[in-house]
């Protein structure tokens, strides 16, 4: 790893508070663009516009999304203006490079039915009196972990992380920190709220010696369970519900939670707020969902609508 990219994310890391997940992605991305460089002749610390272009260039070559391409070219735009801020160097040649257009595609979304099938199933699997105690407390962690995810929203990773004190909470809403460490209160939901408390007090009276203070505690080096480890099981559930496991993620429950509110009368504002977008841009990839709303509140309501039908 190069000096300039290390103390990059030095600074990251001390003065931002990034996580351990977006320090290892920064990384990886730093690093492979120093390969392309010294492939060229070229280095981090005398990296031209026009290296950094011919870069962006073979991702594009290779077939990398632009989603992906998006988030090389954030890196590299943080990390030539962090070398520019402390004196590194005298020029930022990333300043000018243009971002990747944005993909059209949509997100993966599950219906209201398909999700209260995997919901069904969950609160089934931990109401099973045949299973041990060990059995039953991975169901209820299982059940209480999605619908928590619906019914809030959040990223896999700030779900996993919170502190059992949120289960502390007045007026069903708890804080959440998200990207870029920013606090934002969302609210939990009554279903959502009970499964978390069962699963707590079952948690607290089979396996005491393990709690460590956090809401999904866990034997891993966090200390919590982990973003792999609940994808996996909900992954499982899928299957055991009779969904698709490809259709089904803790993200695509994100995308859900945001969809299935547009769809019930939700503005773009609010969803925006409730998923920690901090810009708009990002919410309107669901502009789908109003679009089709919207034509059926017209072709619903409007006296001229149905002019043409006979």
């Amino acid at each position: 790893m190069s000096r300039e990219v290390a103390n990059f994310l030095e600074m990251m890391a001390v003065e931002r508070g990034a996580a351990a997940h977006t320090l290892e992605a920064y990384e990886r991305d730093l690093t492979d663009l120093a390969g392309f460089l010294a492939a060229k002749g070229a280095e981090i610390a005398t990296a031209s516009a026009e290296n950094l272009r011919a870069y962006m260039d073979s991702l594009a070559d290779c077939g990398f999304a632009s989603s992906t391409r998006r988030r090389h070219l954030s890196s590299i735009r943080q990390l030539f203006r962090f070398l520019y801020v402390e004196g590194e160097r005298k020029d930022n040649p990333a300043s000018s490079l243009d971002a990747p257009r944005k993909s059209l595609s949509l997100p993966k979304v599950l219906s209201e039915f398909e999700v209260t099938r995997l919901l069904d199933t969950a609160e089934a699997e931990s109401l099973d009196t045949r299973l041990s105690d060990a059995a039953r407390l991975r169901a209820l962690r299982l059940y209480a972990l999605t619908e928590s995810l619906y019914a809030t929203g959040l990223r896999i990773s700030e779900l996993v992380s919170l502190p059992r004190t949120v289960l502390r909470a007045s007026g069903g809403a708890i804080m959440v920190l998200g990207k870029g460490n920013k606090e934002r209160m969302v609210p939990l939901g009554s279903r959502a709220a009970q499964a978390l408390a069962e699963f707590s007090a079952l948690q607290q009276t089979l396996a005491p010696q393990s709690n460590s203070g956090w809401l999904f505690p866990a034997l891993s080096q966090s200390g919590h369970l982990t973003r792999q480890a609940a994808a996996r099981d909900i992954k499982a559930l899928a299957h055991r519900a009779g969904l698709s496991e490809s259709t089904v993620s803790p993200h695509v429950l994100r995308h859900a939670f945001a969809s299935h509110l547009l769809q019930n009368g939700a503005d773009l504002r609010s969803v925006q707020e409730l998923l920690g977008h901090s810009d708009i841009s990002t919410t309107e990839i669901y502009t789908h969902v109003l679009e089709s709303r919207l034509l059926d509140l017209v072709s619903e309501h409007h006296p001229l609508s149905t002019l043409g039908d006979g």
